[in-house]
């Protein structure tokens, strides 16, 4: 959480801030949303205090994580992730003081109410031997000194000492619930005013005019009215039937009987006929005037995304780009096909000498491939000093950095925006192409008939697909091995280049993630599993695209033989002959996923 930093913030010119909502319970976004909601309106007070540990209790209430400030502070050590359980344990209150049959006596620091969630720990941790329930009845309590115990009915036994934790606070979720509710019904309630003017005279049907939402209809009576020999039809009984409109989004408004002479009748079926074909026509007109503003607005849509753009036929000739980090890798994928290779230097530690590399570009030049030097996707202004060198050897450049690609594209560098530009429409293509990017890689969050939608204004030219390997997942200032070991930030080169040059990270579903630590000390966190679009070849050929990209980030791939598969087919398709598209599965066996292609995200 960032209420710790809000008054910096703030002095920072942030104007507004985002709550991440998405796929979470609507008590909690009310919950976080009313809470950083009163502190931004001290802050605009001019009040600079963090907000207190009882203001910020719902939060940990309501939240299943733990907190951290992030980065607002720097970079943070070994506290930023936890490592001992998975989630946040909840609010400590106090421990168990007894426990019988079918019951336990705790001694805690705010009460414990029906309906709240329990967790236990053993007093030395061991999450994983952690018991809980839902607190069914509280069944005596007393309170002394700020503490209050409480026996309370329990299906498990729980041995004294342990530790008392509230995983859920049930006035919480009530008070939370209740502040949007009262919002629902609110929004349900709304409906459109109908406002209604009746004529008529002795044998002649009732006229009635309703108007609604600036539309009009006007509807006779079935029968004629009649001299009334008992009640007359009067405003009041007109308003009555009228006014009977159920569940349709109208309500009756004014209701003008002036009109109308005096000590008449109309029976009332035949006024709430009158009522319904009226109603069946204005909802009706309504739907009209919807589809038309619906219409107009898909319009407007249609005229605002589309992406004028002219090429010519696709080429029949191709890239296929390699990225690799170690140096005998790019001579790997040059002699295997690759017409291209990008070399990323800086992803692990330590970098290779420029030198070698220069020669690297030469060698690989001489057997027909180009070499590409790909940046960091982050790079702080007081990083710039070391990379310029890198620039200054003038290599084509290969850089998911927005602000990189704009720099060297306007100085006519040979520069193409990577993945991490997060190029997903014709719009964000097109002013990549304005900024100078030579070639466009695809967000890889894409699926094959996304990426044949998005490079369709083209025909194709001018993009690149991540056809294989593990994309980085994040880029993380945080490194979890220094933090692992206790060690300061970006003083333990030791650990990553000598000691744990393999580092994985296990989710709670067995899968491992790669992580490499960069020359920057951050972590890039690779996918569990290499990425294979080779059965959607066909289809982004078919759509003009000519340019793909394998890459190899971990130690140990198969650079050789998975880059000679990607030629046969890439020179299969630029023949017009059928594809062997299972060439890298029968190398991966099973170890492989269709990720973005077959996946919208």
């Amino acid at each position: 959480g960032a209420y710790d930093h809000l008054a910096e913030i703030a002095e920072a010119g942030i104007m507004c801030l985002k709550v991440e909502g998405r796929k979470k319970k609507p008590e909690y976004v009310a919950t976080v949303t009313k809470g950083y909601r009163e502190w931004l309106d001290r802050v605009a007070r001019g009040e600079f205090r963090a907000p207190s540990f009882e203001e910020t209790a719902p939060l940990v209430q309501i939240f299943s994580r733990g907190f951290t400030g992030g980065m607002y502070g720097g970079r943070a050590g070994r506290e930023y992730i936890t490592r001992t359980q998975p989630d946040n344990r909840g609010l400590e209150l106090g421990v168990v003081r007894e426990s019988r049959d079918g019951e336990i006596i705790v001694d805690v620091t705010l009460p414990v109410a029906v309906g709240d969630g329990l967790g236990f720990e053993p007093p030395g941790g061991g999450h994983t031997d952690t018991v809980g329930f839902a607190v069914q009845e509280v069944r005596a309590e007393q309170q002394r000194d700020g503490r209050w115990t409480q026996t309370l009915a329990s299906r498990v036994r729980v041995a004294p000492g342990w530790r008392v934790f509230r995983t859920s606070d049930s006035t919480l979720l009530r008070q939370a619930r209740a502040s949007f509710s009262a919002l629902s019904e609110a929004g349900r309630a709304r409906r459109v005013r109908l406002d209604v003017r009746v004529f008529g005279a002795a044998g002649a049907p009732l006229k009635a005019v309703l108007m609604a939402d600036g539309e009009t209809t006007t509807e006779r009576s079935d029968a004629p009215l009649t001299p009334a020999t008992k009640r007359s039809l009067d405003a009041a009984q007109l308003r009555e039937q009228l006014g009977r409109l159920g569940d349709t989004p109208f309500v009756l408004g004014d209701l003008d009987a002036s009109g109308l002479a005096a000590g008449l009748f109309l029976p009332v079926s035949d006024l709430n006929h009158l009522r319904q074909r009226a109603v069946e026509e204005l909802l009706q007109r309504r739907d009209w005037a919807h589809a038309a503003v619906l219409a107009d607005r898909a319009e407007r849509i249609a005229t605002a995304v589309r992406v004028e753009a002219s090429s010519g036929d696709p080429a029949t000739s191709f890239t296929l780009a390699a990225e690799v980090f170690d140096l005998d890798d790019a001579r790997a994928a040059a002699r295997a096909g690759a017409t291209e290779v990008v070399l990323d230097p800086f992803l692990r530690h330590p970098a290779p000498p420029r030198a070698r590399v220069a020669a690297l570009a030469s060698e690989l030049a001489e057997s027909g491939a180009t070499l590409r030097l790909r940046t960091p996707s982050v790079v702080r202004p007081e990083e710039r000093r070391s990379l310029q060198p890198w620039l200054d050897l003038g290599p084509p450049l290969l850089s998911g950095h927005l602000g990189l690609v704009a720099e060297l594209g306007d100085a006519k560098r040979d520069i193409v925006a990577d993945y991490a530009v997060n190029c997903f429409n014709g719009h964000t293509a097109r002013e990549l192409f304005a900024m100078g990017a030579r070639r466009i890689t695809a967000s890889v969050e894409l699926t094959a008939e996304e990426i044949a939608q998005l490079v369709a204004p083209w025909n194709g030219a001018g993009f690149e697909i991540f056809l294989y390997g593990r994309p980085e997942g994040m880029n993380i200032e945080h490194c979890v091995l220094s933090a692992a070991f206790d060690r300061e930030p970006t003083t333990c080169r030791d650990l990553c280049v000598q000691k744990h040059t393999n580092v994985e990270l296990t989710d709670p579903t067995g899968y491992t993630f790669p992580v490499a630590t960069d020359s920057a000390c951050r972590n890039r966190l690779l996918h569990s599993r290499p990425v294979d679009g080779a059965q959607y070849l066909p289809r982004l050929w078919r759509a003009g695209v000519r340019s793909y990209r394998a890459v190899f980030n971990v130690r140990g791939d198969r650079v050789g033989d998975i880059v000679a598969a990607y030629r046969q087919m890439l020179a299969a398709l630029a023949q017009g002959a059928p594809a062997p598209l299972d060439g890298v599965r029968t190398i991966l066996g099973d170890e492989f996923t269709r990720g973005h292609f077959a996946r919208a995200v």
